[in-house]
Formats: C-alpha cells, structure tokens, sequence
C-alpha cells in the first residue's frame, strides 16, 4: 500500500507539558524549533527500508546525534518506489561517525563524508549537515557558481542547500515522521519539480542542476512547473560552465534510468540539448515529423532496460543515442571510421566522453551497414562485434515495433493540474 500524501495526513501532534518524548527529545526539539519544519506523520513501509540504513541511523541517535534518512530514498518512498540507494545525514562530523564504525571509510577531498561498508558491496553515504556557502565580499554578482561547499550546519540548513522540494525532506525513523523545512511533501502529492528557492538563482549555482530536473521529470513522471520549466529554458547556456565530467556523467544517468525517451525529448525541448549535443538537436529539427527512428531507438531501450535486470554497457547507450546523426554524417564518405569520428570529436571534447566509449561508439556506427547487410567479414572475429550486434539488434527491434508518439506526457508541465501545450522551444542567439 503506498503512504498517504500530504492531504491525507494528520496535523502534527501536539505534545503537553512534561510529556515525556523518550532520549534526546529535548536536545532535537531544540534543534527544529530553530527553524520551525512541518511535521507528517508516515509510517513507511519497515520492508522497504534498508535494515543497513535504519542501524546507521539507529546507532547514531543512540550516541547523541541527530540522523535521518534524507534525499532520494525518501521520496522515492513516498512516491511507492523502491529506492536504489539509502543516504543518512546526522549531526556527526566525520570523524564521530567513523569511531562508532569499524566497517567504514571517510572519503572526499572537496567535502569529507562517511561511507558505511556492509556485506554484497552495499554502501551506505553518510553526510554531517551542511549550509549553504556565505556569498564572498568579491564575488560578482553575475557569478553565482557555487565553488566550494564545504561548510558543516544544522538538519534546516541542510535541507534548504540542497537542490529540489522533493530531495530536502528528511525522515525521523524512531518518530516515524517526515520532516519537512522545505515545502516538500505538498510538491510530492502534486507530482511536480520544484526548486528550493529560486530557480534562476539554484540553477546558476550549478547549472547542472537543470539536467537533474529533467531527469527527475522523466523518471518519476512529475510534471515540472512553469517557474522552473522557463528557468531550464533561460539558464540552459549557463551548462558551459558546469565541470564537463559531471556533464557526461548526468548525460548517463540520463539515458540508464529507463526515461532516456522522456528524458532526451525534454532536453530537446527546453533547448538543453541545442547546447549539449548540438549534433543531435540539429537532426532531430531537420527531421520530418514522421522520421522517429530516433524516438523509437530510445524507447525500445527504455523498454530493455525494464526487462534485464543487469544495467546496459555504457558504450550501448551512447552508440543508441547517436546512431541516427552518425550514420548521416558517414553517408557518402569512403572513410566511415574517418567519418564519424570527425562527428564524434567535438562530443569528445565538449562533454568529457571517455576514449573508452567514444573508439567503440566511431567503429560499432561505422561498421553498423555491414552488420546489417550481413557482410562482417574480419570483424566479426573482433572483441567488439557482440557490443555492435547487440546496437543493431536493438535498431533493428526499434524500426520492427510501430511507432509511438515523440512527445511523452512526463514533460507535461504541472501547476495545480494545468498543462502545458507541447511546443519546440527554438534556441536563442545567445545560446
């Protein structure tokens, strides 16, 4: 049974005098009554929470922090989904929380955090509170790149830093309440992306906050509200600035995550995609309405990535991505390979992409005729022809199935239930 939203919830409790609220009570009231938050009471699903995660937490407040579940598995909790990962933050420094486990590492330069080792691998991430860096005397004005966000804080200042409504909720495992300083749980129940502040200003702290929001659009089928829909669109050449290995890292993430469809149709779209992949954003605007091999690739992959259980090799999702425009670009040419790596070059530079990927995605588009026609010659010997059979069989099934519709409602724009009408958004000179 999925947990009750917001509408549903009772008020908070009120709690009488002399009440006794068991161990640390005084000091966490304390501690919210700073920042006053809203108070839902939810009991979750105990069976869907990590018993790795909730021991952390445990421990933690059994020696006098304050520890919650935070992020992404709580909303993905809230939403009936099942969490890929479970984060914790607490009042503890690193060092505090090493010394109460053995099984544990502290680990960042930039920022030093906690990671909580469990047997199969399992990591549990867990962060000390952090705050939102003070603003320079020097800083430009025009300038607000976060550079360095290294500054401990309180569970309040560490909800507002972080980047959406939907991520900044915090969960109270022995109270069983979500705590909320950000507004969160009501973004929740309307299914919609909403900033922590102004969109504007989070997105130009760090541009590649906008590639978050499409992927949480995509992914969990929220709508993403006109505020932060216009700020996508008019902060979308603030990416240039981002760090390019987040960029390519993000661009992953977006195409792993069973939404590359969605995904990739709201980067188009909002115009995201004319500053990121240029390549590809041109041949999707020159093509006719009814050429939606691109579409049809990305869905058919959304689609295999729902029936397999291991994830799909990075290789396999950028050569489905940019198969369409490579093989364009080597029509004609006597040299394919040459070809197309004059088309993937500038990918390679702008977005960090690994030689690792980039040398097989050249050779598998390159060689993606012959594999069709059935003339492989040597290079079906080759330690690559699994990974490039597999790209034109993935093709192949895409231009078998029938088409679907290019526009996928998950861009659908939410704000009280009113939509948004789908239309291109043409770049701007200055993008």
């Amino acid at each position: 049974m999925p947990p009750p939203f917001a509408s549903e919830l009772p008020p908070p409790p009120e709690t009488t005098e002399g009440e006794d609220r068991g161990p640390l009570a005084e000091n966490v009231t304390e501690a919210r009554a700073r920042r006053a938050p809203d108070i839902y009471p939810v009991e979750l699903d105990e069976d869907s929470i990590d018993p790795d995660a909730a021991k952390v937490v445990r421990r933690l407040v059994r020696h006098g922090y304050e520890a919650y579940l935070v992020g992404g598995c709580v909303r993905d909790l809230l939403v009936d989904r099942r969490p890929k990962d479970f984060d914790v933050a607490t009042s503890a420094r690193p060092d505090d929380v090493r010394r109460l486990f053995r099984n544990s590492r502290i680990i960042g330069r930039r920022f030093r955090l906690v990671h909580v080792l469990f047997g199969g691998g399992k990591v549990i991430e867990t962060a000390t509170f952090r705050r939102a860096p003070e603003e320079s005397a020097g800083r430009d004005a025009d300038d607000l790149l976060i550079r360095n966000d290294n500054v401990f804080g309180e569970a309040a200042e560490d909800a507002q830093r972080r980047d959406f409504t939907a991520n900044g909720l915090f969960y109270d495992i022995e109270r069983r309440e979500v705590i909320d300083w950000v507004k969160g749980m009501p973004d929740i129940e309307r299914r919609a992306v909403q900033t922590i502040g102004n969109p504007v200003v989070r997105f130009l702290e760090d541009p590649v906050r906008i590639l978050r929001a499409i992927k949480f659009s995509a992914r969990l089928d929220f709508g993403i509200s006109p505020e932060v829909y216009d700020a996508i669109v008019s902060c979308r050449s603030a990416l240039r600035r981002a760090a390019k290995p987040r960029l390519f890292e993000e661009m992953l993430r977006l195409l792993r995550e069973g939404a590359a469809h969605r995904s990739i149709w709201i980067a188009w779209e909002t115009g995201v995609l004319d500053v990121l992949l240029p390549e590809l954003s041109t041949y999707l605007a020159d093509s006719l309405e009814s050429e939606d091999v691109v579409w049809r690739i990305l869905s058919e992959l959304d689609r295999r990535l729902a029936e397999e259980s291991q994830p799909l090799d990075d290789t396999l999702l950028w050569a489905a991505l940019l198969v369409e425009p490579m093989r364009e670009a080597c029509i004609g040419e006597r040299d394919r390979v040459d070809a197309a790596y004059e088309f993937l070059e500038p990918i390679v530079d702008r977005l960090n992409v690994p030689r690792r990927i980039a040398d097989p995605v050249r050779r598998i588009v390159a060689m993606l005729p012959r594999i069709e026609s059935g003339r492989l010659g040597r290079f079906a010997r080759s330690a690559l022809y699994p990974l490039a059979a597999d790209v034109a069989a993935l093709r192949g099934a895409s231009l078998e199935r029938a088409p679907e519709s290019s526009s996928p409602s998950a861009a659908e724009e939410s704000d009280g239930g009113r939509r948004r009408k789908r239309r291109r958004r043409r770049p701007r000179a200055d993008a």
